[in-house]
């Protein structure tokens, strides 16, 4: 039987510890959302003063990533090339920037997605947090 690596409760919440310290930094008001490989919620942060509309978005943003294996800038470009007809893909509600997958030996264990700021500084946010995992 195969085994794979999983995202434990103290890598939530470092991950979530560590984007946590980049918006704050930055006083950038986030969501910052972890999910496991099937997109499934498994951490959820929203930090004072973030929109509402954040917390809808940050977790989309990374079952999107998780699901997808990618950053889910990857499917913001396709649709801003040209691409609109990907709009109709079933499950990815949140084809924007600022999911990003976690990737233990190139396998994907779940993704980080934030939303609040700029997609460039929400991913910059996830990956920080991806970052503190030492992977």
């Amino acid at each position: 039987m195969n085994t794979k690596p999983y995202l434990s409760q103290a890598e939530v919440q470092t991950i979530l510890a560590a984007a946590r310290k980049e918006a704050q930094q930055n006083s950038w008001a986030v969501t910052i959302a972890v999910v496991d490989d099937g997109g499934h919620l498994l951490g959820l942060e929203r930090l004072d003063n973030a929109n509402t509309i954040s917390a809808y978005i940050a977790p989309e943003k990374a079952r999107t990533a998780a699901l997808g294996k990618r950053e889910s800038k990857v499917y913001e470009d396709v649709i801003n090339n040209g691409r609109v007809s990907f709009l109709s893909v079933p499950v990815l509600q949140a084809t924007l920037e600022g999911g990003v997958p976690v990737l233990v030996n190139g396998q994907c264990v779940g993704a980080v997605g934030v939303s609040g700021v700029q997609s460039n500084q929400d991913a910059q946010i996830a990956k920080a947090g991806i970052a503190a995992l030492g992977l």
